[in-house]
């Protein structure tokens, strides 16, 4: 840890980790996190090598959550700052470059992934930061991850990080290996998505499944649709005969009822942890469950 780092955190006792508060060790080496999910991540690769604190809570939208003066001086007394970048932390990007201003070592995850971009909607054209639904690119931002923990956390294990991340690597690639398989036994004319917003791109390109729209056509929750969008919704559902629509578990399901209603058939409202990990004690508290019950909810969906 560097000189001035070591003076200022004392001033950083208590942090925020996996949504929880936790003291910290002024002479620990310390990762800091912006989403849960890949706090859950770096968390597999680091093990205890070093302290890995995460600004945002459990059940959290990622597109709308803050952070306190507290956590936004913790961001800049990090030994690394690792972020998902692309525009998904849009409350707390002000407080990344602050941190990168003041010298901190930063990581943004999404743009190193080979991102994809949106297709329609209000942001086409605009990089998707949402590539944790594909596997393939959770073991590259793995592979990614352990090259700058090694390069920037003082005093960790090169050894002991490599065989974590190749052990969690094996884990998310037997995953993605099953659920291709998966997905590949339902019929193709199912294989169509109706969600909350843009947000299953890479798991619709990695899984060959087809989104054929959005309640909110953008890449936020901070959006909103107009009558036009739903509209236009409607008659998709109806010509692809969805099966389900998809809703973010985090996010109020009403207006995805309301749209089956008007659609005039029968379509399920499916919740999934889209985009923020569950408490503890619930269905989503890591990465790999979270990956584990959505796709059982989607398969579900679209075979019911």
């Amino acid at each position: 840890m560097r000189a001035p780092k070591l003076l200022t955190a004392l001033a950083a006792a208590v942090v925020l980790l996996a949504g929880g508060t936790a003291c910290t060790s002024p002479d620990r080496a310390r990762i800091v996190v912006t989403t849960n999910i890949l706090g859950d991540v770096v968390a597999e690769i680091v093990g205890d090598q070093a302290e890995v604190s995460v600004l945002m809570k459990p059940n959290a939208d990622p597109h709308s959550f803050a952070v306190s003066a507290r956590e936004a001086h913790a961001m800049q007394t990090a030994d690394l700052l690792v972020y998902n970048g692309l525009g998904l932390e849009e409350g707390v990007l002000h407080h990344v470059s602050a941190a990168r201003s003041e010298g901190t070592p930063t990581v943004e995850v999404g743009a190193r992934i080979d991102p994809l971009t949106y297709r329609d909607g209000d942001a086409v054209g605009l990089p998707d930061p949402h590539f944790w639904t594909d596997p393939a690119r959770v073991v590259t931002a793995v592979r990614l991850l352990t090259d700058e923990i090694i390069t920037h956390v003082d005093g960790v294990d090169a050894d002991v990080v490599r065989q974590r991340a190749d052990s969690y690597t094996g884990e998310v690639s037997e995953f993605d290996a099953k659920l291709a398989e998966r997905f590949a036994g339902i019929p193709a004319k199912r294989r169509v998505l109706v969600t909350n917003h843009h947000v299953f791109g890479y798991l619709a390109e990695r899984y060959d499944l087809t989104v054929v729209g959005a309640i909110i056509p953008s890449g936020t929750t901070l959006a909103s649709p107009s009558a036009s969008d739903l509209a236009s919704l409607v008659t998709a559902i109806k010509t692809h005969q969805v099966p389900a629509i998809f809703a973010d578990t985090a996010q109020p399901a009403r207006i995805a009822e309301v749209l089956a209603a008007e659609a005039g058939i029968t379509v399920r409202v499916v919740g999934l942890y889209s985009e923020s990990l569950s408490d503890v004690d619930g269905d989503a508290s890591t990465y790999l469950d979270m990956m584990r019950f959505n796709s059982e909810a989607i398969i579900g969906g679209l075979s019911g």
